[in-house]
This record gives C-alpha cells, structure tokens and sequence, in this order.
C-alpha cells in the first residue's frame, strides 16, 4: 500500500505503517516526500532546485568540507531568534500555522514528521513536537535516539536554541540521509587517532580536537549507557556555561547495524564575524548542524564564489569552543567516566 496525495497518511504512525506495509521507514519516508511532492508545489519547486544546487569541496588533513549554494535556505540562515522577533510572527511548525499542503506521520504522541519544503538533504524532515514548548536537549534526548533507531539510514540531529535552530521556541528534530554528510563515511578513519575518553563492553567516547571542530563521539549498543554519558557530557558543559539557557551545542544522531552514534558539538558561539560583516568580507552563513557534519550552507552565490579554506577554518575557530575549554571539558568528563 503506497501514499496517495490524499491526506492518506495523516497522523498515521510511523511504526504502524511499517508493521502493516512490511516496508522500511526509508521506503515509507522516501514516498512520503514523493507524495508531498505531488500535491504541494512550494516543495515540489525546491527538492526540484536541488538538481540545481551547486557543491565545490575543501581537502583538509584526512577530511573534507563541502560547500553548498542553497538559496532556498536564505530564510533559515538570516532567522531571527531574539526573543522580539519571535514574539513578532507566528510559529511555523505549530499545527494551525502550518500550509494545508503540509501532511504529516505521526511518531508516538509527541512529535510529527514533516517533509522540510525548504531542503538541503534529497530528503529532508523536520519532526516537530505537537506542543508549543522551548526548544531543549536533556529531557528531549531519549526522543532523538528512539527517533534514531526508527529512521536507521538517517542521521536525526538537534540544532540548540542558540546554533543554528530557527524555531527556538519550539521543540523540534531534523533528519537527512545518513550518506549526505562527509562525517558518516570519515568518522571511522577519524577514530582511530582520536583520544579515547571511555572504552566499555558497549560504548566507547571518544574526543577529537583536530577536526576544524571540536566533537565528543558516543557509540553505544546501550541506550541507556549512552544516554548517560550524554548527561555527564552536558552536566559539565553546563556548569562552563551557567549563563546560558542550555550550553551551546549541537548534535548528530545515528543507529546502524545495533549501534547508536552520536556527535556532540560544544560552542562559544551563534554566528561568525563574517555573518555580521560589510563588504566583501560578509559571507552569509550561520553555522548549525549540518555544516558541523561537513556541509556548509550558502544562501549567496557570491558567498560561494569567494569562500577559502581559510574562511572555513576560521569560522568553525570562532564558533568552536577554544583548545583550554575544550581540554578542561575534556578532562572533567573522563574523570567521570573512569568511575563508570
């Protein structure tokens, strides 16, 4: 049984569908999007833009950067998070203000998985809650690995209230196909030179500080063991933010083959100097968590054009925490974890 382009598949549960169709969530998924397609022209103009996309890559040590020249992405990367703007207009995933077009799958009682019409993946959701409540990590955490092991073959991931999320007043997830970002095929080279925080019969952590960014990895057979050495992770990372509504980060979340993986990337900062420049040294980016997977996103083709490696290296320095923060965090984490 496939969707139609008629409200079929309208708080109908993601599981539910799988059990009765004996299709993967990809499959259900991918079709979702191919339906959205039919009946709603606003996304079926921008996954067509995409054919249009242009893509040029940086080659660092072992790694690489894509850059990406997505002008559907302009309102995303130009959002205004402050608390007057957002006061100003109406929630855009809140059910009553989204477009009729938009139809939805349910995932348990809380969260809806909505095709995202302004796309970076080929494939692009935003899975949002039915309620109107802040956007926040630690009581959300558990939520984004269920999500995860349903959506195996995405990467699910979580942009902070103050990186990157452009609905901070409302709690919501993203996923995009796991292949998109250069992180999923990198990461397993990556590890092998990594330091190595905890080494346990289910979960190892490891902390990379020679990445352009800094990233604490979690891979785990154990949600519950990852779970918790998520919560050590942001317990001390809140305690070096405390002025903060939660510390700076964001997050990228995967299970494959019985495995969970999950990137953690601590911040100092929103947005670079360059995102608040005049002239030629303004390139448009505010960076979340696709570009710490490896993507960035450019709304401007001249910010496209003009863009170094250096550029590159900059502004992940200056929304990274620093080297010191980064080792003390680092530090206080393996404390605890050589307790476990």
């Amino acid at each position: 049984m496939g969707f139609q382009p008629d409200k079929f598949i309208i708080m109908q549960q993601l599981l539910d569908i799988i059990s009765k169709t004996n299709k993967s969530s990809i499959q259900i998924l991918l079709e979702f999007v191919e339906a959205e397609k039919l009946i709603w022209p606003l996304a079926a103009a921008n996954y067509k833009g995409l054919a249009k996309v242009k893509e040029k890559s940086f080659q660092f040590d072992g790694f690489e950067i894509r850059v990406q020249f997505n002008p559907e992405r302009m309102r995303s990367s130009v959002a205004g998070v402050d608390k007057k703007s957002i006061l100003a207009r109406q929630c855009f995933l809140c059910s009553e203000n989204r477009p009729p077009e938009q139809d939805a799958i349910a995932f348990g009682d809380q969260y809806l998985i909505l095709v995202n019409p302004f796309p970076i993946f080929n494939y692009h959701f935003t899975i949002s809650s039915n309620t109107h409540t802040d956007q926040r990590f630690m009581p959300n955490v558990r939520d984004l690995f269920e999500l995860s092991r349903a959506l195996e073959g995405f990467t699910v991931f979580y942009n902070g209230p103050e990186c990157g999320a452009s609905a901070p007043d409302h709690l919501h997830f993203q996923a995009g196909e796991s292949s998109f970002m250069p992180i999923t095929e990198e990461f397993g080279a990556l590890k092998q030179s990594a330091g190595r925080l905890f080494s346990g019969a289910e979960t190892n952590v490891c902390a990379f500080d020679n990445y352009l960014r800094k990233m604490i990895s979690v891979e785990s057979t154990s949600m519950e063991e990852a779970l918790k050495m998520v919560e050590i992770y942001y317990n001390h990372f809140q305690k070096m933010q405390p002025e903060k509504m939660e510390p700076m980060m964001n997050a990228l979340c995967t299970f494959s083959g019985g495995k969970w993986t999950i990137h953690l990337f601590p911040r100092k900062a929103h947005r670079p100097t360059q995102f608040f420049a005049k002239g030629n040294k303004h390139i448009l980016i505010s960076p979340g968590s696709v570009d710490f997977g490896g993507v960035f996103i450019l709304p401007r083709q001249e910010d496209f054009e003009k863009i170094t490696s250096h550029d590159i290296i900059d502004i992940l320095d200056q929304v990274c925490v620093d080297q010191d923060t980064f080792l003390e965090l680092t530090e206080k984490i393996g404390d605890d974890l050589a307790k476990f």
